[in-house]
């Protein structure tokens, strides 16, 4: 079964950067480029016709996220991949996004508040993934009973990826999740 992303977000939360660098990488090269406005990308394919992805690079522009679904489907078709693990690699950020996973590792609390890092394993793009937080007062101790008692947490951020770490930050909501009861 193939899975399309058409989360409105997520497509737009795409970096163009990060799709010129994938391309480059995976044996696409850039035929044409419009400071500001767009690339034109090209890669031949098993019978000997080229394909070619027009990368827009401003994501303001309307119609960004669909550019992006176009690209994703181009995409998974020459490289018979899904698109979440297309995806996967190109996501540098994802704005307010829910999280839920289980508390793996409480680090060593700060000594000048009531406040730590911890590292969740979490779901990202369909992969379960390690998620770097650090969590203040109320929700550190949340964390800490979540990890104690092997209950699974639910919170809402920003999610950032650095080379291959990701990063939740302007954490909301952190809380047990409760619905894995129902």
């Amino acid at each position: 079964m193939n899975v399309t992303v058409k989360d409105i977000n997520i497509l737009q939360s795409i970096q163009p950067q990060q799709v010129a660098n994938y391309l480059q990488n995976h044996g696409w090269h850039k035929q044409n480029h419009l400071p500001d406005k767009a690339s034109i990308w090209i890669q031949g394919n098993k019978g000997g016709e080229s394909v070619t992805i027009l990368l827009p690079l401003n994501q303001d522009i309307p119609g960004f996220p669909v550019s992006m679904s176009v690209i994703l489907e181009t995409l998974e078709t020459i490289e018979n991949r899904s698109q979440l693990e297309i995806i996967s690699e190109l996501i540098t950020t994802a704005n307010n996004i829910k999280i839920l996973g289980f508390v793996r590792q409480i680090h060593t609390p700060n000594a000048d508040q009531l406040s730590g890092n911890i590292v969740i394993l979490g779901v990202v793009c369909d992969q379960l993934r390690e998620i770097q937080m650090e969590l203040f007062n109320h929700d550190y101790i949340l964390a800490i009973k979540a990890y104690q008692e092997r209950l699974p947490i639910a919170c809402t951020g920003d999610l950032v990826r650095e080379d291959s770490c990701f990063f939740l930050k302007n954490i909301r909501n952190f809380a047990l999740d409760e619905s894995w009861k129902n």
